[in-house]
């Protein structure tokens, strides 16, 4: 799994566009969303995705393995211990969303550190 990162700098419409050329890549899309005028999507097959995107003449910032994080999302205060465990760790969180399986996932300047921190061992939680 990795996220890609695009630039959406008409938001909708550009949302529409890079949603558009994905499908008919046949890229699914399992998580994510915009911030600030870009997109990050979690997508299993990240040089399909970067290739259709960029054959499509759009730009891919970045694509970056995640951590995948099971996180029970109607616990109160969830997202604060597992920011806890990464900021205790010393880990930086560049990326934070939700797949659909509502894991969280993060992207981060080390992996290996980030999972160990928060009690996972292959850097995925389990489907």
């Amino acid at each position: 799994m990795r996220d890609i990162a695009i630039p959406a700098p008409d938001g909708a419409a550009s949302l529409e566009r890079i949603g558009t050329i994905l499908g008919a890549a046949g890229v699914d899309l399992l998580g994510g969303g915009m911030w600030e005028h870009t997109a990050h999507y979690l997508v299993a097959d990240a040089e399909a995705a970067t290739r259709a995107l960029q054959d499509s003449g759009l730009d891919v910032v970045a694509v970056r393995e995640v951590l995948l994080v099971p996180l029970d999302a109607d616990v109160p205060g969830a997202l604060g211990r597992l920011m806890r465990q990464l900021a205790a760790a010393d880990v930086r969180l560049d990326v934070q969303y939700t797949d659909h399986h509502g894991r969280k996932v993060l992207v981060v300047d080390d992996r290996s550190r980030a999972a160990h921190a928060v009690g996972l061992t292959d850097g995925s939680a389990p489907t």
